[in-house]
């Protein structure tokens, strides 16, 4: 069977209308779709970020708010300066009810430590060995923050099992604002604020 030209004509024209429905219509759609399945997967991935920065961001309010509570927890156990002489005098009673002899008490200059006070004590204890064991641990576990050191243990030849206990205790305590004020002004006291001044002119 011979084809002729109109038939040839009405073949092309065929084959032109899915080609050119293809190239007009569908491949436009699926560049469409394409673009459409990388921008999803793009805006996924910011989603995926952003929830692990979130998490992140929780986790760091969660470590902080901890942090404050811990902290807060260790200024409740300062006290104050105005109750440094009463703790002196539960560290006395507490040697007495151990029945040790009453401790004498030499007060050494305050230390500033960071964000809190320190004031050594310098104290010299006597009796026998099990009253000052008992004492050791009854002051430590006093509610407000103390420590012993530079201690020296000695036999007293009063009788058996006796001592003589030489050490310093420390304790920690908030400087008030008044005393801190007052502390600042006072002679030979490092100007703090102009020191601060003079950092920010440099």
């Amino acid at each position: 069977m011979r084809m002729g030209a109109r038939e040839g004509l009405i073949g092309i024209v065929l084959l032109a209308v899915p080609l050119s429905s293809w190239w007009m219509v569908f491949r436009p759609q699926n560049l469409a779709i394409e673009a459409a399945k990388r921008d999803v997967a793009h805006k996924r991935d910011l989603l995926e970020k952003l929830k692990q920065y979130t998490s992140k961001n929780q986790d760091l309010v969660t470590a902080n708010e901890e942090m404050k509570q811990r902290i807060q927890t260790i200024e409740d156990r300062l006290p104050s300066d105005k109750e440094v002489d009463s703790i002196v005098r539960q560290v006395s009673d507490v040697a007495v009810s151990c029945q040790l002899g009453a401790p004498t008490v030499a007060n050494v200059k305050p230390r500033q430590e960071a964000m809190y006070m320190e004031q050594p004590l310098d104290m010299t204890l006597s009796g026998h060995w099990t009253g000052f064991y008992d004492f050791l641990s009854r002051v430590e576990q006093l509610p407000r923050i103390t420590r012993i050191s530079n201690m020296i243990l000695k036999r007293d030849d009063k009788g058996d099992g006796d001592m003589k206990a030489e050490f310093t205790l420390s304790i920690y305590y908030q400087q008030s604002a008044a005393n801190a004020a007052a502390a600042d002004a006072a002679p030979g006291a490092p100007k703090k604020q102009a020191a601060a001044r003079k950092g920010k002119a440099k």
